[in-house]
């Protein structure tokens, strides 16, 4: 299956982006979104084996060239692998989930999705953040300080007293609570306008002939990825193994 024509049209646009080569794209939802962020954080962690394999990542998320800085300092995400747009045009074109849209505004849809209407596995990967996952990586290393706001800091040590080698209770929960604390205080950096808060996002991984080697919908809060536990999996037959 050849990529969606607006998806080739938009890389076209973006250097480095052409046929000839795997790539990586990843549509991001509102860059102040918690699936953006820890989508980009994974994605992070892969970067020095995706680019051993030759597969050039982009991501395209929703917001201005402030919040993308800011994002990508935050993260870690190089800002050439970022571009934004203030509308989610791309996303319309490729028929992504758009979220619920329920009289009121952006706000009440939102609101509902957290709460698992019109988005589902929200609750149950909300659960898993606090209960801990031992099919997942851990996430918090003994020896890091993990600030969360001005005045409280949670030590990694912390968490080692449950164990090693695997995600452990809270340990989700306090990743994502710092990834909160960071968007709410710098909101409208991250979200210039609330008009596409619910706007959900996806990934396309393209052969160098612009085939689709894989494709995946996000259809709610919290679920960028089909294996939330591991959400890159899906690069697994494409990556050399890790050592």
């Amino acid at each position: 299956m050849t990529a969606p024509a607006a998806l080739l049209s938009r890389l076209a646009e973006i250097p480095g982006m052409a046929r000839g080569q795997r790539r990586l794209v990843v549509v991001l939802s509102q860059l102040g979104d918690f699936d953006s962020l820890e989508y980009a954080q994974a994605l992070v962690g892969a970067l020095p084996r995706l680019d051993a394999a030759g597969i050039a990542l982009q991501a395209i998320g929703i917001g201005n060239s402030s919040g993308a800085a800011r994002f990508c300092n935050y993260t870690g995400l190089p800002r050439n692998r970022l571009v934004v747009e203030a509308e989610p045009t791309l996303h319309r074109a490729l028929g992504l989930y758009a979220g619920l849209q329920p009289p009121g505004g952006p706000w009440p849809g939102l609101m509902l999705m957290c709460a698992g209407i019109g988005s589902p596995g929200t609750l149950a990967e909300v659960l898993r953040g606090y209960s801990g996952d031992r099919k997942a990586a851990e996430r918090i290393s003994a020896d890091q300080v993990v600030p969360l706001g001005r005045l409280l800091t949670i030590r990694g040590s912390l968490f080692g007293r449950l164990g090693r080698g695997y995600l452990r209770p809270f340990e989700l929960a306090t990743v994502r609570l710092q990834n909160m604390v960071e968007v709410l205080g710098h909101w409208r950096t991250y979200v210039p306008r609330d008009d596409f808060i619910t706007q959900r996002g996806g990934t396309y991984l393209l052969e160098v002939d612009d085939s689709v080697l894989y494709s995946y919908r996000d259809r709610g809060i919290l679920g960028f990825s089909a294996t939330m536990e591991r959400p890159l999996r899906f690069l697994d037959p494409y990556l050399e193994p890790e050592r």
